[in-house]
């Protein structure tokens, strides 16, 4: 894991050019302090700092030389021995025991698909000597990030927007449809575009091209969402069960020391426990963050039933205090790159610092699961809804009733997510995020969304948009800047394109049973290994905290202290009122007040 930076100037000298490749780089330097080098030739300057992972010896260090071309990589590509093994046979040679070698040979076989051929998450730029073309890619649910900057004489990339903000010359104009979309539907990321109108992020499972001056963008890969899997649910289980192993696998290759983030949750749950069962020999160390006291978030019971099955994991635990939150807050906003959109990230930071503690240089983490397989409530609005658009009112009924009773609903409850259901069986996925952003179009005005219909199946078209446009985004941009604000790689198992792929090729009951329970294939084909405890669990928490009006009023009191006079691109009248209101003891908006006051605090200090 790394952090990369590079352009194609025409109008830089070298020494103006090398003199902005190193500013870029310090400002990430915490993605890789273990080596910085600096790669030019003419008008190209590549960079990198690297975080040793993967053959730590210094023949490794990027940029790195291969025949005639040159590359600077942050990511794995975790099946390398694999390609390794299969570019030999076909004549390549090999000086150096890593991935990065094997992705320079593998372009020099295969040129722009070698992508297609690897398993993992990168984001890359390859200098190719011979033909004088840029040659960049992002794995394909963007795990790593890539951004990139036109000005009229070139072409530059990173790893972060901390990069571009050390060059003068950068535009730092504010994009204001990004900072309403976060408001209204909790996103930092939104297709190509950032929180800077002139910065771009390169899609997911994207290329992009730089020959003769043009950019060049297309991708390379997507979900086929028209396979459909007719094997018996035993089958599947068991094809479940093997992807599921063969990718933690291949993301536990490592050279240094890895750990994992256990939260007592099914997905983690379900790591820790494969992982014990793959190497039973092998001691492994879980982090995890919890809170006491009335009406708080602790998941030790279910983690130590993890701990009590597999004792080769060590357990580390971590409780926040308010010193902790207030101590941490500066480094946690200055790291996330945006602003901070809950008041998780500020846990999920204080997580990571703890195995930094511990010297762990690697964590394996639980995202992406809940993205595919169904983890969230309202994916049932889509299922529901779909039955009773095909006049399935029965089974409708049936599924929601099995829901209210696992999920303890009121009737008020249970007549409101009918009618939303009934909403989602009528409006198409687009259609139903602009009828979510209406909830704060008094602050945020008109929301732009453009959602595209990819499949006629609401659950799979709904899922497809999670992954590549919504939540799973913001998800990972989280997770990248807070694993790297203390240099560890974090790696996610759960999106091994392979999983993923064949949970598309599934029937809705196969992921959500008729008895609503949730990722029932996951659950279902790791019975035999997860704790009862955590196959049994019915209930869902996100990356817990003590609450944003906890912290609010306790230790990041300071943030409602400001004017908020930045908040003048929204109805700063409204935000105002609705802050004041707050301040007065109404804390039903505290997640939008924690919003607010934190877009406020990034504009006027990080921006």
């Amino acid at each position: 894991m790394c952090g990369i930076a590079g352009f194609i100037d025409s109008k830089n000298t070298k020494e103006n050019a090398l003199k902005n490749i190193q500013l870029m780089l310090k400002a990430i330097q915490h993605r890789g302090p273990d080596n910085s080098s600096v790669w030019q030739s003419e008008n190209v300057t590549l960079g990198h700092n690297r975080l040793s992972i993967i053959d730590l010896h210094e023949t490794a260090n990027q940029p790195f030389e291969y025949l005639d071309v040159v590359i600077v990589f942050n990511g794995e590509v975790y099946n390398y021995l694999e390609l390794r093994n299969e570019l030999q046979k076909k004549g390549w040679q090999f000086r150096t025991n890593g991935d990065t070698e094997v992705i320079c040979a593998a372009y020099k076989e295969w040129g722009e698909q070698c992508v297609t051929h690897f398993v993992g998450m990168w984001a890359f730029a390859l200098w190719d000597k011979t033909t004088s073309k840029l040659f960049c890619s992002r794995d394909r649910f963007g795990i790593k990030p890539f951004y990139y900057y036109n000005t009229a004489s070139g072409f530059y990339f990173a790893s972060e927007y901390k990069a571009f903000k050390a060059l003068d010359f950068f535009n730092s104009e504010i994009n204001n449809e990004q900072i309403k979309r976060l408001i209204a539907i909790n996103i930092v990321c939104y297709k190509s575009e950032t929180f800077y109108k002139h910065l771009h992020q390169l899609l997911p499972a994207h290329n992009l091209v730089l020959s003769n001056g043009k950019v060049s963008i297309y991708s390379y890969w997507d979900v086929n969402l028209n396979q459909r899997n007719t094997t018996t649910f035993e089958e599947k289980k068991a094809t479940f069960q093997q992807l599921f192993s063969d990718s933690i696998k291949l993301h536990s290759r490592s050279d240094v020391k890895n750990g994992i983030c256990l939260s007592g949750g099914l997905d983690s749950s379900a790591i820790a426990s494969a992982y014990s069962t793959v190497f039973p020999e092998s001691e492994i160390q879980s982090f995890s963050i919890f809170f006491e006291g009335a009406g708080k978030v602790d998941e030790r019971p279910f983690i130590r039933e993890v701990v009590k099955k597999y004792p080769n994991i060590k357990p580390y635990y971590l409780s926040p205090s308010h010193n902790d939150v207030k101590d941490t807050f500066e480094r946690a906003a200055f790291s996330a790159d945006a602003p901070m959109i809950e008041s998780s990230f500020i846990s999920q930071n204080l997580l990571m610092k703890l195995a930094a503690s511990q010297g762990v240089k690697v964590v394996l983490d639980g995202q992406g699961s809940d993205e595919y397989l169904g983890g969230y409530l309202h994916s049932f609005y889509r299922i529901i809804g779909s039955k009773i658009k095909s006049g399935s009112l029965f089974s409708a009924i049936s599924l929601l009733q099995n829901l209210a009773q696992r999920e303890q609903f009121s009737t008020k409850k249970n007549l409101n997510f009918f009618l939303k259901s009934f909403v989602a069986a009528f409006k198409n996925e687009e259609e139903i995020y602009r009828l979510e952003s209406l909830k704060t179009k008094a602050i945020t005005g008109t929301v732009n969304i453009e959602l595209e219909t990819k499949t006629g199946n609401k659950f799979n078209n709904f899922l497809y948009h999670l992954i590549f446009t919504t939540t799973l985004q913001t998800i990972l941009h989280n997770e990248d800047r807070n694993s790297m604000a203390y240099s560890i790689e974090s790696r996610v198992p759960f999106l091994d394109h392979r999983l993923v792929e064949f949970a598309f090729s599934l029937q809705t009951e196969d992921r959500i049973s008729p008895q609503a329970e949730t990722k029932y294939l996951l659950r279902e084909g790791l019975k035999d290994i997860l704790p009862t405890a955590v196959y049994e669990r019915k209930d869902k928490k996100g990356f817990v905290t003590a609450g944003e009006a906890e912290w609010l009023n306790g230790p990041l009191r300071f943030l409602l202290e400001d004017n908020f006079d930045a908040l003048e691109i929204l109805n700063s009248a409204n935000a105002k009122h609705l802050i004041d209101e707050y301040k007065s003891g109404n804390y039903s908006n505290s997640k939008l007040v924690w919003k607010l006051a934190n877009i406020n605090y990034w504009l006027k200090n990080l921006a």
